[in-house]
Order: C-alpha cells, then structure tokens, then sequence
C-alpha cells in the first residue's frame, strides 16, 4: 500500500473514532435493565419476591360498655362460633350477656403487612354483622379477641386456619356519626394498634422455574449476603438462607423496616456475580443513567444495590439542575446513611410534594444528626402533612428523643405536647398508632362550649377562664375537675378522669365543628405517594410534563384504610370541612404502579 492511500485510510480511521468518540451518549432510548453494558445478571432476572401481599386475618368479637345502644344477635354461625368462645373461657351463661343491650356481636378483621415480625402492633377494624339491631359502637371496648385466618365453607359453616394475633381496646368510631341518621358509621369503628402479632411473617425469593437449582438458590443467597447483613448476638449473620433448591427466605434489614417494597426492589438488583472490571465499567454507564430524569430511579436502585463502591456516583446526582435525579439520588445516599442526603431531602419534602413520602422515610432512617436537623426545622411549618410527616420520622428515628417522645401519662395512646413555633395544631391519627400531638404548647379553648368526651365526660364553661371536667357514670361516685382553658389541662383532666383515645378525639372534634378551637384540628395528614411532578423542560427537551414519583411507597405513612376515606369517610369528610385547606397538601395525581410491576417484572 502506498504512502498516500496508508494516509487516506488514517485520516479516514480518525473521523470514524472521532464521531464515536464525539457523539454525545444517548441513554433516553432504553433503561439500565435493557442495556447489555450495564444489566449484569441480578437476582431479579432469576426470582421473584413472595409474603409481599397482605394478610387478612378476622375472628368473632364482643364489644361491651356500651350506654344502651347493642343488641341481642339473633340465631347465627357467628354466634355459635363467639358462644363457643365464651365458654372456652369460662364464661357462665353466654346467652344471658349477649342479651344485654351494652354488648354487641361484632365482626374483627385486620391486615398483617408483609414483613410484620412477632410481638408488632397493628391496627383492627370492627363492624356489627347485617341485620343486626345495634345502634352505634360508641364508647365500646373490643373484649381480648384471637385473629385467625378465616375462610366460609359451601355448607354456611366457618373454617379457621393460623391463630396470627390477639386483639383488645378502646373503639375509636366517627364523633360526627349519629346512630339515628347514620348507621352504618356508628356501627364501625377501629381499635388503633389494638392487635399484637403472634407470629413473623416471612419473605422470600421464589426461582423462576427455569433458573430452580441447589446451586442457583444457593449463589443468590450468598450475592445477597455480600450487600446485607445483620447482627445476632454480636455476630454478623447474612439476611439471605437459601432453603430448597427454589425458596429463599429473606430477613428484613433493619434500615428498611418501613419501607420493605424498597428492600426488595434493592435486594433483586443486585448483581449476582461481577468481577471488579466489570462493575467499574458498569458504574461508568449507571452513571449517565443516574444523570437522566428518565432513567434516574433504576439507575439510583442498582447504584444503592452495589452498596459503599457506588456512593461516589451517586454523590454526583446531588449536583444535578434536575430535582428528580437530585431525589432519587439522595434517596439511595440515605438508605447507605451518607450524610451529604440530609440537606436536599429536606429541601425536596419541603417544596415538591411529590416526593414528600419518601423524602420523609429516607430521612428517618438515618442516623445523622444533619437528618434530625433537617426533620426538626420542619416541625414548625404551615404545611400540616409536612410538619407532623417531620414529627412522625422524627419518633421513628428515636422514640426517646426528648423533642418528640412525649409523656406517659396513659398506657392507651401517645400524648406530645410540642414547643414548637409555626400556626398552632392539633393531630389525632386513625392510622397505625393512637397519638395526640399538640403543636404550640399554649392553645386554649374559647368559651362558651359545652363538649363530650365519650358516654361518661362532659365539658362545660364554668367561668370566663375555666371549664368544668366531670364524669357521670351509673354506679359511681361523680367526679369533677376544675381547669384553665388550656387545652393540654382539658386533656388531662379527662384522661385522668378514665378517658380513653376515642373519648379525647371526639372531644377535639366537637370542639373543631363548635368554632372553639381556633388551631387547626387535623386527622392523618400525612403524605401520600402517587403524586406527580411537574418536571421542567430543559433546553433541547421535549416540553414539561407531569411525572409521577417513581419509588415503592414505603409503609411509614402508610394508610390502611384509605379506601374507606376517599369514598367518603365520615369522619374525615368532617375533619376537612373544619381544616383550612393547603395547596400543598393537596394530591397531585395517581402513579401507574409501575413498581408492582418491576418487581415481578411483568412487561
């Protein structure tokens, strides 16, 4: 070949490599799962998760202390099933208490999330059976009940399975529901965290039929225990036990024991085996995935999936202009507990509700004390979903913190008393755990009013600046307090008269609807996910858009019940109507699910 056709085909090399090597990457047209650069084999691609649905477990109960408004439950498999209950425990003459009108058959049921380990509480909801004669569950108490597996035979009769719980206390029912108008409110109700679980419920990973060996199960067991561990005793034990040749049981991590859909998306990214070139060269392309608001949240899974080797990627995606790569970034950064999550998740829960749920969630699972500065400061905003999410991570992270742990003056709920700045609060859950949290320590009732906290407690206005606790119940003494207009010495004196979580809520609602609580008065203001964002179109982009937040929805703020509500629960219907709304606060849309669908990677 001649000198100048060696030079032809140089110069021709130079402008090829030049263009490859020019071209800007373009990472818009596929997801990491799809480029062969980056989707190394992960336990993913070979199982699928199982113990992720929720467990629905139910029993026969019986509510007493009612004032008159129970009833008899006539002929019936329910009843046969409660009689036969009573008598096992001793109970002489069971048709004789059924009669009473203080007592009611009633129909338990509860949701065991998945993960739930022995020993943790969960939330029981109650309802009377149909046709039957009782007026209202107000100022009941759910008797110690045993939550079983339950299923209805062909033949009318009630098959039990597992025992998974015990259930008793309080029943917290709709204050604004009046039994003459509104029956069916009246006759539901919840005990919040009544029920103590007896037993852990396991999950796993399932091998995909065509990847079911020894050797499989147990090489994804040993590629989990690379990225996750706890300790027994001092001792480091992996998460991961490889059981059969297609059945992996899975301990959940503690840093995820609220938000166990992320765990398991993060357990099936990892990669099962990986030289150190090779993830070099694959963090090199989760990189730009990182970087574009497309591709952003699988990127972030798999960079948190590879573990302390990835945080310097992720770092990078702090300093990205776009919110979403920012988030998703820090999102993962906080589950590896690196301090540099702090400062953008709680300027991200702050200003994009979108991402509030989850910004929240991460926060708290930190151990950082730039974390609690961040959800601290937020315990004095106008937002109320943002303020007591803030107070919610905050216990979370240490129930014993002193800001947030609150006093022990009653064994049935929470009672915190903030002194905190921001627009004076008061939240009452009917989720997960009963708690009263006052924001603004020195909030006061106006007067004149008249209130009642449950059957027994009424509040009245006995002077400009006093109000009259008293207690009338039949066959006892009558009891009375004396109490300054503050709200937090009402509420004392009513539990220290025997109110219960239902009696101070109905009292608070009263007060709300009346006009005498000038604060705001708020029931599960939490954040929710599904919202969307509206993401910026950047130069040389397609227009904006709205886009949903892309993260399993962590269990934290989870609402068990939310169906009820958005068909017009009652007694969330009336807390609203008293609310000053929050533009803030409101849903910004629906996601897609996309997460259930990545996780059992259906297509």
């Amino acid at each position: 070949m001649d000198r100048r056709a060696v030079v032809l085909v140089l110069v021709a090399a130079f402008f090829i490599g030049g263009c490859t090597l020019l071209e800007k990457p373009t990472v818009r047209s596929q997801s990491p799962e799809d480029d062969p650069a980056v989707n190394a084999r992960l336990v993913g691609d070979m199982a699928v998760p199982t113990g992720m649905h929720a467990v629905r477990v139910e029993a026969i109960g019986l509510v007493t202390g009612l004032a008159g408004t129970g009833s008899d439950p006539g002929p019936s498999p329910q009843r046969a099933v409660l009689i036969d209950e009573m008598k096992a425990r001793g109970v002489h003459n069971p048709n004789a208490l059924l009669a009473s009108k203080n007592v009611s058959l009633v129909l338990v049921q509860a949701w065991l999330r998945p993960g739930i380990q022995k020993g943790d509480r969960f939330d029981v909801e109650l309802r009377v059976p149909n046709r039957s004669e009782t007026k209202s569950l107000r100022g009941g108490y759910l008797l110690e009940t045993r939550l079983k597996e339950m299923a209805a035979l062909p033949d009318g009769m009630i098959h039990t399975g597992h025992e998974w719980g015990i259930a008793q206390g309080p029943v917290l029912v709709d204050p604004a529901a009046d039994g003459s108008k509104d029956l069916v409110s009246a006759t539901r109700g919840r005990v919040l965290a009544g029920g103590v679980c007896l037993r852990s419920r396991k999950l796993g990973l399932v091998l995909l039929p065509e990847h079911q060996s020894v050797f499989n199960s147990s090489r994804i067991a040993n590629a989990v225990n690379r990225r996750f561990y706890t300790f027994d005793r001092g001792i480091q034990t992996g998460v991961a036990t490889a059981k059969t040749d297609n059945l992996i049981d899975l301990t959940v991590h503690p840093r995820y024991k609220d938000n166990v859909a992320r765990y398991m998306a993060v357990v099936r990214s990892i990669a099962l085996e990986e030289s150190e070139t090779e993830r070099v060269a694959r963090l090199r392309k989760l990189e730009q995935y990182l970087l574009d608001p497309d591709t952003a949240p699988q990127a972030a899974l798999q960079l948190e999936a590879i573990g302390p080797q990835a945080v310097p990627v992720l770092k990078k995606g702090l300093g990205s202009p776009s919110v979403e790569v920012q988030f998703y970034a820090a999102e993962a950064l906080a589950y590896m507990d690196e301090r540099e999550a702090a400062e953008p998740l709680g300027r991200i829960a702050r200003q994009e509700p979108a991402f509030r749920v989850f910004a929240l969630t991460a926060l708290s699972t930190m151990n950082e004390f730039a974390a609690y500065e961040q959800l601290r400061d937020m315990l004095s905003l106008s937002s109320a979903e943002t303020r007591y999410g803030a107070f919610r991570a905050l216990w979370t992270m240490n129930p014993k913190d002193p800001l947030v742990a609150g006093e022990k003056i009653t064994s049935d709920f929470g009672y915190h008393v903030l002194d905190v700045g921001g627009p004076p609060m008061i939240h009452v859950t009917r989720n997960r755990r009963p708690e009263v949290v006052i924001f603004g320590k020195d909030q006061r009732f106006a007067t004149p009013l008249v209130l009642n906290a449950g059957n027994n407690i009424m509040i009245t206005t006995v002077g400009p600046n006093e109000l009259s606790v008293a207690k009338f119940a039949v066959g006892q003494a009558d009891q009375k307090r004396i109490v300054s207009t503050r709200v937090d010495e009402v509420l004392r004196a009513v539990i220290e008269l025997g109110g219960t979580y239902p009696d101070i809520v109905q009292a608070l609602q009263e007060a709300k609807a009346a006009g005498v609580l000038p604060g705001r008065f708020e029931v599960d203001a939490l954040p929710e996910a599904g919202r969307t964002y509206q993401r910026v179109a950047a130069a040389g982009s397609p227009a904006a858009a709205e886009v949903a937040a892309d993260s399993p929805a962590p269990e934290l703020f989870e609402q068990r019940g939310k169906q009820a509500a958005s068909t017009g629960d009652p007694m969330r219907t009336a807390v609203a109507a008293n609310s000053t709304a929050e533009s803030d606060d409101e849903p910004k849309g629906k996601s897609s699910g996309s997460w259930l669908r990545r996780i059992l990677r259906l297509k």
